[in-house]
């Protein structure tokens, strides 16, 4: 695999993580532009995903990239812009499935999204996959980035060799997959100063919609009381998903115990200074199977690697990485 070398001008792993969110250059061309598809789900809710201007009428035969977003993420946030530049130079079909509640709009139902939701991850792979046959199309290569990468192995994991049947190739980048250890990393010092009141902001807003269409959902003062991922996910995400609890919902979700299950390629990119994830959660050699690789350089921050000799830099190796990879695997 091509190195990876963070800049001088952007050390450790806060900078990594921050300056290329806000500031690097995320694309080659011109502004990426979207086609939107509005899919009603099998209980009556509905997700919105993102086609790259023009992917869906490429040659039938090229491969489709799916990219599942991270925490409060959405296909206009820098690495999935970065990865649709890099499919659209590439002629790729590309699309950004939303998890419910990111794309804009509330969701109806009285549920948002998780970090171990497999059935929703396997229920829009399976759709795309149709679609790719439909259309006489080639493989199917699913990203996921953070929370949206976690979810991607854990159902990568629990499907086993049946995963080939909606995807060639699976690619994990900065995912916490020992969720339990990410979530209390985020909770102290700095990541909570700035992280977690940045996550709290738009959650808590989601959170209030959602109480406000389903009245006695959870409990609004022990929700205004929450200052952290912990305390969030305890009152909100894990009751609403059949959880007992946070520390239910953090061991269940994680993907980390599943990967030896994995039947099909797989990659999980690390950075080891990444914020978020604390380097000594990561997997080891001997905890994966033979089919997944391990990735993890000494730096890149959370979904950072940023690349140039001086500001605004850009974040183009991410996507060329691990898209070839998983190309290379089509």
């Amino acid at each position: 695999m091509k190195s990876y070398h963070a800049p001088r001008w952007l050390p450790g792993g806060n900078l990594q993580t921050i300056w290329p969110s806000l500031y690097a250059r995320r694309v080659t061309g011109p502004r990426i532009h979207y086609r939107r598809e509005r899919w009603d789900t099998p209980d009556g809710d509905f997700i919105d995903v993102d086609f790259v201007a023009g992917g869906p009428s490429a040659k039938p035969d090229v491969p489709l990239l799916v990219l599942f977003h991270g925490l409060e993420g959405s296909s206009r946030s820098h690495y999935a812009e970065a990865f649709a530049d890099w499919a659209r130079a590439r002629g790729l079909a590309f699309a950004v499935p939303h998890f419910r509640g990111c794309s804009g709009e509330i969701n109806r139902a009285p549920r948002a999204y998780h970090s171990g939701d497999v059935e929703e991850v396997g229920w829009i792979l399976a759709r795309l996959r149709e679609w790719q046959r439909a259309r006489g199309g080639g493989p199917v290569l699913a990203a996921g980035v953070s929370l949206g990468g976690n979810a991607l192995l854990r159902w990568a994991g629990e499907m086993g060799a049946a995963a080939s049947d909606s995807v060639s190739a699976v690619a994990a980048v900065c995912a916490p997959l020992d969720l339990a250890a990410g979530g209390h990393a985020i909770g102290r010092g700095f990541n909570r100063q700035v992280y977690t009141r940045m996550f709290m902001r738009t959650m808590k807003a989601k959170a209030y919609a959602k109480l406000a269409q389903h009245p006695g959902l959870f409990d609004h003062e022990s929700l205004r009381h929450a200052h952290d991922l912990y305390a969030f996910d305890d009152i909100f995400t894990a009751p609403l998903h059949g959880f007992a609890g946070v520390d239910d919902y953090w061991r269940r979700a994680s993907a980390k115990p599943h990967l030896a299950c994995i039947r099909i390629p797989a990659l999980a990119l690390n950075a080891r200074n990444d914020p978020f994830v604390p380097a000594a959660s990561l997997p080891r050699e001997g905890e994966v199977g033979g089919h997944v690789t391990l990735w993890q350089p000494a730096e890149g921050g959370h979904v950072g690697f940023p690349q140039g000799k001086a500001p605004p830099g850009n974040v183009f190796w991410l996507p060329q990485a691990v898209g070839n990879w998983l190309l290379e695997r089509a």
